[in-house]
């Protein structure tokens, strides 16, 4: 990665069903702010969560997604790598667009257990951070706009995924990397050489390292994404998202996540 890196952190509301994803994107924020002696460009302000449908959602977090879209094309405009801290997947809905934007020929890790590729059609739960990657490839309009190409999508880690969701990730050409196919070699296979642009929600791990609001069973351990990070060339990664850690959570310690989190996090740091 390049040398010079701008800190992004997330601090608004967008579609949070919980309380603790807002705080641990304040912690992590912290801690990598200390880390790399940073002064993070907060967005937004904290309000609290609420079970809303993504009609509703989507309104109320157009002023923090702006605010996102406009410190990301600020830190690549200036030639920083960004590092941007977020509380949902949903807060990508504006960032994907502006990578696109800067960076088309970039291949998109979205290490997910989850395909967040349902759309107002598709969508059971109504839940707008499961339609996220479906917006920014353009399959319904967020209002944030689009430009991602499906084709260098990568979900790595996949395994809890709507039936109609995974329709349209097949139709959309959308790879859906298993647990059990996410190794470094087929990662590193799949990028090709190609810049990468990366993309963590906390749940693609084994239930029990970090906490995250959405757990499902049958995930990787840290090991492995740290390895798939160790594996990328240096220089080709253009960003990095990391969402969806559960501050307050009593499973596991709010110290020990966070170490973990910035532990793995420094296997890009190179």
């Amino acid at each position: 990665m390049a040398s010079a890196y701008s800190l992004i952190v997330s601090q608004g509301r967008v579609a949070d069903r919980t309380d603790g994803a807002l705080i641990g994107a304040h912690r992590v924020g912290e801690a990598v702010s200390s880390l790399l002696g940073l002064v993070p460009q907060i967005v937004g302000t904290p309000t609290a969560s609420t079970e809303d449908d993504w009609s509703v959602a989507l309104p109320q977090a157009e002023e923090t997604l702006t605010g996102l879209r406009d410190a990301l094309r600020s830190a690549l405009s200036a030639g920083a790598t960004p590092l941007l801290i977020t509380n949902t997947c949903a807060a990508s809905l504006g960032t994907l667009p502006t990578v696109a934007e800067h960076h088309p020929d970039a291949m998109l890790l979205w290490i997910d257990a989850h395909g967040d590729f349902n759309t107002p059609e598709t969508t059971g739960s109504g839940y707008l951070g499961g339609m996220v990657l479906a917006a920014a490839c353009g399959l319904w309009d967020s209002g944030h706009g689009s430009g991602l190409d499906p084709r260098q999508v990568v979900v790595v880690g996949g395994r809890d995924i709507d039936p109609a969701e995974g329709e349209l990730l097949a139709g959309a050409g959308v790879t859906v990397l298993a647990p059990s196919e996410s190794t470094p070699e087929r990662v590193l296979e799949l990028v090709s050489g190609r810049p990468v642009w990366i993309h963590v929600d906390w749940d693609v791990l084994e239930p029990g390292y970090i906490p995250a609001a959405y757990r499902v069973g049958g995930g990787l351990l840290p090991h492995q994404i740290a390895a798939i990070f160790a594996a990328l060339s240096s220089g080709s990664v253009r960003g990095v998202e990391l969402a969806e850690f559960e501050a307050g959570d009593t499973e596991v310690p709010e110290r020990v996540s966070v170490e973990l989190i910035v532990e793995t996090l420094q296997h890009l740091l190179r």
